[in-house]
């Protein structure tokens, strides 16, 4: 068969015999294959179900999964809506944005939770918590502050100390949390030099 006049390739249609007595249907084309019409269905052998259809409007998958292996995954020029998004089991999830930000906003809340494990937060530089009418709420058995400067404080020579244990957390003008070595009365000043330099 030659090229029909609209240039398409010709499309070949074969009709092949299984070992099990069923035939099946092998549709093959040279370059493409190329099919125009109104909408397009695929429905399943057994229940009739429709697995993939296409018109102008939308296309819709059926199927139970859509498993997409290719090793950069599925490219979408423009948004995804979906009420859910999951790992398959025994896998991670992972959201990334490798060169710019990525930005999860919800008008009634976002709420991330982690029911048998860690939720851990990192960044390069600041970490902001805001709430610009309610409060921050933390709430747990213990709360530890690492990493936090020492200012020194001495009103006599016997409360120099090199095995101090104990320290009083104390709060800059601007909000700046450092600690202060304990004594019997609060040794927090507001002319210390963290608070100065900070």
């Amino acid at each position: 068969m030659g090229k029909e006049q609209s240039g398409l390739l010709p499309l070949k249609i074969i009709l092949q015999l299984t070992l099990q007595g069923r035939y099946y249907e092998h549709i093959s084309g040279a370059e493409a294959v190329e099919a125009q019409c109104k909408r397009f269905e695929v429905r399943a052998s057994e229940d009739g179900r429709v697995l993939f259809s296409a018109d102008e409007d939308e296309i819709t998958i059926g199927a139970e999964k859509l498993k997409v292996t290719g090793t950069e995954g599925a490219v979408f020029g423009h948004s995804v809506e979906t009420p859910h998004v999951r790992a398959e089991p025994s896998q991670d999830l992972r959201l990334e944005s490798p060169t710019r930000s990525l930005i999860m906003e919800a008008p009634r809340g976002v709420q991330v939770s982690a029911a048998a494990g860690d939720f851990k937060a990192t960044c390069r530089k600041e970490l902001h918590l805001q709430s610009t009418e309610g409060e921050i709420f933390l709430n747990a058995d213990s709360i530890r502050l690492g990493n936090l400067p020492i200012g020194s404080f001495s009103s006599s020579p016997s409360s120099s100390n090199s095995r101090q244990t104990v320290y009083e957390l104390c709060v800059c003008p601007n909000g700046k949390l450092y600690l202060s070595p304990a004594g019997v009365g609060s040794t927090c000043q507001s002319s210390s030099s963290i608070c100065l330099w900070s």
